[in-house]
């Protein structure tokens, strides 16, 4: 049971580092689109959108997975790589659009 709690605190914090690095690089293109011209805030303006959606979702995610009893703990884990995932797909979408 201590080795299995161990692997979920693991787990949870390694999810929680990549939330928190989600989080920063949103915060750094928050700024960067702020000191943009109008029509090219626009532009960028849904991109962000897309990205603090995802962030919220993993956070909600996160969240759920930190609460959950055993039994439902690994189908919530899937459930939070998954929104991870698509997190990390979402960064390197704006990421590569931002050096356009």
């Amino acid at each position: 049971m201590r080795f299995i709690m161990s692997l979920r605190d693991a787990y949870k914090k390694k999810a929680e580092a990549e939330l928190e690095l989600a989080q920063a690089q949103l915060a750094e293109f928050k700024a960067k689109v702020k000191g943009f011209a109008a029509d090219t805030r626009v532009k960028y303006a849904e991109q962000v959108d897309h990205l603090e959606k995802a962030v919220d979702d993993a956070k909600h995610k996160l969240k759920e997975l930190g609460e959950a009893s055993e039994d439902v703990w690994e189908k919530l884990k899937d459930g939070v790589e998954s929104a991870l995932r698509s997190l990390s797909a979402t960064l390197k979408d704006i990421a590569d659009k931002f050096k356009d």
